[in-house]
């Protein structure tokens, strides 16, 4: 007689599903036992810094909240780091009521203009680097700005978005310039009023465009990053037509959801904009020649939602690389020389001393630099530390080169993109992915069983209903 005889085949169906979410889920359950406590999750570290930055560096976090309440491990914050990584001050989103950190710009004087929300509006305000001090602050009724530039000592460059108007059934998202003597607006320029079609971007009632980005360029020029409409654009202030386009709502291969683009010139004065091209995993640089945009210069490999890319005067490229939570600096040909690691996603980082974005005709192109090309990160760990493969990586590793190569790559994208923000910061990608398959097991579990049990099911739901009392018709 077998030693599993006394089990039915059923019953041992059971108790391998059984088996197998617990396998499933005890990696998630011992990170959940052994993780270190809250105050460590705040930290940063420093990881590879083969190449000591240029002076400080200012990194915003962007926080989270959902339906009010703000995650105090994922909090928003900006963080200033020495050239080697150490931590030099932390100011907290929540000391002025921001639920979230986007835009930090280093100022001539030393200081920090900071763009932050709060539920209701729009937080503009100069932060003093030294004393960690506000020297002042403006609330603006805006329910959602990414970005903004102070422009002189006052006058701020907003890039409004989320503006749906429900008495006109027309979405309103602009562009503004701030007058803070006047407490007025200077211009306006509506995205709905120059050729933007309501079918496309985003929801039109709700995020439409998602301007994401603008600088001022050259004193008469402003450069705005659609995201939702997967194109840059450059507007001459003087006429408020647009001059250059970069990218094409839907066409993905150039441009798919990007973030905070930077406007470099080459030495042939030709136009040039580097990009973080976030949905893509990927930085990418475009010259504008002969009437075409031709990418001159692209980054790929192990990124998870970049949304920032700043050339630097030394020809590397500082890049926020969102969802792997870090800031690292590359050289031109992708080899990471510094890199400091965030608890949660970064999304904005700027060298102090170098002034918004490190603007500048003197900062080299791809082509002044002589590395016109495609390049893949090289990623730079000690021999001594492991580094696991993420759940991302796996998968496109695995089925490259299959039929399902291009299927795969798709789902592991949108997974490395959407997942973290729901997991805890002490648990891995790998143990969320456990997770899910334990839940999609046991759904499955749970179908089959009421396949398999149906008549069972149907005679206890038909008993029941015949003891409910009905009462008799008048």
């Amino acid at each position: 007689m077998s030693r599993f005889s006394f089990f039915s085949r059923s019953q041992f169906f059971r108790i391998l599903v059984c088996i197998l979410v617990l396998l499933l889920i005890s990696p998630a359950v011992f990170s959940a036992i052994t993780h270190e406590p809250t105050a460590s999750y705040l930290d940063f570290s420093p990881g590879v810094i083969e190449q000591p930055a240029d002076g400080i560096t200012i990194i915003s976090i962007q926080g989270f909240h959902f339906e009010g309440k703000g995650s105090t491990k994922k909090p928003a914050r900006l963080v200033a780091v020495d050239s080697v990584g150490n931590v030099l001050w932390v100011h907290n989103g929540s000391s002025v009521g921001a639920r979230w950190f986007y835009d930090a710009d280093p100022l001539p004087n030393g200081n920090i203009f900071v763009v932050a929300t709060e539920p209701d509006g729009t937080l503009f305000y100069e932060l003093d680097s030294q004393a960690g001090k506000l020297n002042w602050i403006h609330r603006l009724p805006l329910i959602d700005t990414h970005d903004a530039d102070l422009i002189g000592e006052d006058k701020i460059l907003i890039a409004n978005m989320r503006n749906y108007n429900t008495s006109t059934n027309l979405n309103d998202d602009r562009l503004l310039i701030f007058n803070m003597t006047t407490e007025s607006y200077d211009w306006e320029w509506k995205f709905r009023d120059h050729g933007f079609q309501k079918r496309g971007g985003g929801r039109y009632s709700e995020d439409w465009t998602h301007v994401n980005d603008i600088d001022l360029i050259d004193e008469r020029y402003v450069m705005v990053s659609i995201r939702n409409f997967d194109q840059i654009i450059l507007i001459d202030l003087l006429s408020d037509e647009i001059v250059l386009t970069l990218g094409e709502d839907g066409q993905h291969k150039t441009m798919y959801e990007q973030h905070n683009p930077q406007y470099l010139l080459s030495s042939k004065n030709l136009p040039t904009i580097l990009v973080a091209d976030s949905e893509n995993d990927r930085v990418v640089e475009y010259e504008y020649s002969n009437d075409t945009w031709e990418p001159t210069w692209k980054l790929s490999g192990n990124f998870s939602w970049p949304r920032d890319a700043d050339r630097l005067p030394n020809g590397n490229t500082l890049i926020t690389d969102s969802l792997n939570h870090r800031v690292i600096e590359v050289t031109p040909l992708g080899k990471i020389v510094w890199e400091i690691r965030s608890p949660w996603g970064p999304y904005d980082a700027e060298r102090l001393s170098l002034g918004d974005e490190a603007s500048g005709s003197t900062l080299l192109t791809s082509r002044d630099m002589g590395v016109i090309g495609s390049y893949q990160l090289q990623e730079n760990h000690p021999e001594n530390e492991f580094k696991e493969r993420s759940f991302k990586e796996t998968l496109t590793t695995t089925f490259e080169g299959t039929f399902l190569d291009q299927h795969v790559t798709n789902f592991a994208t949108r997974w490395a993109h959407i997942a973290p923000w729901i997991y805890p910061v002490w648990m891995s990608d790998w143990d969320f992915a456990g997770i899910v398959s334990a839940m999609i097991i046991l759904l499955c579990w749970f179908s089959v069983e009421l396949a398999y049990q149906r008549r069972r099911v149907i005679e206890y739901l038909r008993n029941k209903l015949n003891d409910i009392p009905f009462l008799p018709r008048p």
